[in-house]
């Protein structure tokens, strides 16, 4: 079943002995997806197939995700700069340097926009869809549900022990209408253990909330770095019954990217891709036929 519903490929790259797999789909411009937790590349598999007629689709799972290995904290450290590395690694493996459609959702956005930090020159657009490359918005309360999965040894049991991250999103991340059980049952597939569920814990617990958390200084210096992409054509498109990424990060994302096109949904939820797959993707095609029609300087307002 699972290879009817992400019919792509599958390719790995070595990374220090862990295999990371990415889908490669189509030719053309690049365009980079780039999940978070607890999703892998599955999540994008619509964009693909409407996308990899005229664009070389790159879609990795991050190590501990999806179909890529699943190390323990021994063979990988699971933290945010790697995460940025093995996407800049497998970039370079494909040599992939220039007119980057970079498409983020959830940690996604911190880890894509790590990258596009690093090398701002080769981002030609920015699809933004519920996330984040900044702190936790002054006005936004960290969520308790992650509190106790980030803090406490309740939510290590729970995420690790009974998948409670991975399933409970699959039910509470769509607000239109339920997930078919085989979409929903192929979003946890990939965390059917305790020992694979080690990165949708440690995904949490990577957040750093205050100055002297792990990354706290890196994330600061990302969010830093999106002045520099004020100038490069943007659309978000965003589910504002999210629990997690609500008004409070779209509106900080409308103030630093006050050129960008915006698509609310009022009824969606976390997977704005699952909730309103037709709409989203038809949002992203014309955006990209109109901004390749563009010169780099003008606005995508």
């Amino acid at each position: 079943m699972l290879d009817t519903l992400h019919p792509f490929k599958r390719n790995y790259l070595d990374r220090n002995g862990n295999k990371l797999q990415y889908v490669n789909e189509g030719q053309g411009e690049p365009v980079v997806m780039v999940h978070g937790n607890p999703s892998w590349s599955f999540y994008y598999r619509n964009l693909i197939s409407a996308l990899s007629d005229k664009h070389q689709c790159i879609v990795p799972d991050h190590i501990g995700c999806g179909l890529s290995d699943k190390p323990d904290d021994s063979g990988y450290d699971y933290t945010l700069k790697n995460r940025i590395d093995d996407l800049e690694a497998l970039l370079e493996h494909l040599d992939v340097k220039e007119n980057i459609t970079l498409v983020v959702h959830d940690w996604g956005g911190m880890i894509g926009m790590g990258y596009a930090a690093r090398y701002p020159e080769r981002i030609k657009r920015l699809v933004i869809l519920n996330t984040g490359a900044f702190h936790l918005p002054v006005s936004k309360p960290f969520p308790w549900a992650l509190s106790i999965c980030r803090n406490t040894m309740l939510g290590t049991l729970l995420v690790r022990g009974f998948n409670a991250f991975s399933s409970a999103a699959s039910y509470v991340g769509v607000k239109r209408k339920p997930m078919h059980k085989d979409i929903r049952e192929a979003y946890v597939a990939p965390f059917n253990s305790w020992a694979n569920r080690i990165s949708t814990l440690r995904f949490v617990q990577d957040i750093p909330l205050k100055p002297g958390d792990r990354n706290y200084e890196l994330v600061s210096d990302i969010a830093a770095s999106l002045s520099k992409f004020q100038d490069v054509p943007t659309v978000i498109c965003w589910g504002l019954q999210d629990f997690v990424f609500d008004k409070h990060f779209l509106t900080e994302w409308k103030q630093r990217m006050p050129h960008a096109e915006v698509h609310e949904f009022a009824d969606c939820g976390h997977y704005i891709l699952e909730d309103a797959s037709d709409e989203v993707i038809g949002h992203i095609q014309a955006f990209i036929a109109k901004t390749d029609k563009q010169t780099p300087t003008e606005s995508v307002a």
